[in-house]
């Protein structure tokens, strides 16, 4: 389905709770917030209608998201069941990783294509400041049963914040010529977390060039839906991306709505703007009926955000915990 800008929206972020076993300061607010009731999250039955009605609007393409999504139980079954509906191209789930070990191969074996791993520094301590009760061994466990299971292209996320060191850069470095991993670098918004120091994409991409000695080249994106700009070295196996949504953004490219976990649409992640579809599935609604607010969503997508370190950010009513990224 096209929006007002001519884009085509095939992509949906879906949250299936808010709830989360980390707690990493870019993406709670310090003070905490209070879980949704179990009652406010949509049901895995709920999912599943919509699923099924947006599908036929052109939804193609489902990630799985938080919250942690691996904290909510029966994720292997839902996974199966979309699979079962025959009618997603795509599937694929963000996730810190550290339950990923015991759940892997069931989730492939579910029908999951692809995940997505947190995972902004390999120094210990850093990671556990970062994320204030993970511990990194936990979150490498979950990678490596990524790469047994064939969940790939395994994609890891790293925000650039202040916990990422040479250390870390050199790691990344060793990882991607040896293992078939994407390690993409996120510019850190600020979406409802602490305030933190961050660092500049196109540095970033220089200080690889020079500790790789050789320079990053161009290369075809990886398998997804999302807006990183790969590169890699030569002989690599696997590739770094640059995902730039403050000083590069990408915008006229946007393919993609958001659903929290109670049941909010979203037409874009840096807008408070929200269209409630739980009230009216709850109500009664007829699929039609469902389709025109899905269609009003992506109606409602801007042309785009108003994000820049330069005026300042916006207040946004929600904390990152609780959109799904």
């Amino acid at each position: 389905m096209l929006d007002r800008h001519n884009r085509k929206v095939n992509y949906l972020r879906l949250s299936v709770t808010d709830r989360c076993n980390f707690r990493c300061v870019y993406c709670m607010p310090p003070h905490g917030r209070a879980w949704l009731d179990h009652s406010e999250i949509l049901s895995y039955e709920e999912l599943l209608r919509l699923i099924t009605v947006f599908n036929k609007e052109g939804i193609t393409s489902v990630r799985l998201t938080g919250g942690e999504p691996l904290v909510r139980k029966g994720i292997g079954d839902f996974v199966a069941a979309i699979t079962a509906l025959g009618v997603i191209d795509d599937l694929s789930l963000t996730t810190n990783g550290s339950l990923l070990p015991p759940l892997a191969r069931e989730l492939k074996e579910a029908g999951l294509h692809r995940v997505n791993i947190s995972l902004d520094t390999v120094n210990p301590a850093s990671f556990a400041r970062i994320t204030t009760c993970g511990r990194l061994e936990d979150t490498l466990a979950g990678i490596d049963s990524a790469l047994e299971a064939g969940l790939t292209p395994v994609k890891l996320n790293v925000v650039l914040t202040e916990a990422l060191s040479e250390k870390d850069l050199v790691y990344f470095i060793e990882l991607v010529y040896h293992q078939p991993i994407a390690v993409r670098f996120i510019e850190y918004m600020p979406i409802g977390g602490r305030c933190i120091n961050g660092f500049d994409v196109a540095t970033v991409q220089k200080l690889l060039s020079l500790a790789g000695r050789e320079m990053l080249k161009p290369t075809v994106a990886v398998r997804g839906c999302g807006p990183a700009r790969y590169y890699q070295f030569p002989k690599a196996k696997g590739t770094f991306g640059f995902i730039t949504p403050i000083s590069d953004h990408f915008c006229t490219a946007c393919n993609r709505l958001r659903l929290t976990a109670d049941g909010r649409l979203k037409p874009c992640l840096l807008s408070n703007k929200e269209i409630d579809i739980k009230t009216p599935l709850r109500s009664g609604a007829s699929d039609s009926e469902l389709a025109e607010i899905f269609h009003e969503a992506v109606q409602e997508k801007p042309e785009g955000h108003t994000l820049c370190r330069a005026s300042g950010y916006p207040a946004f009513e929600r904390s990152m915990f609780q959109i799904g990224g």
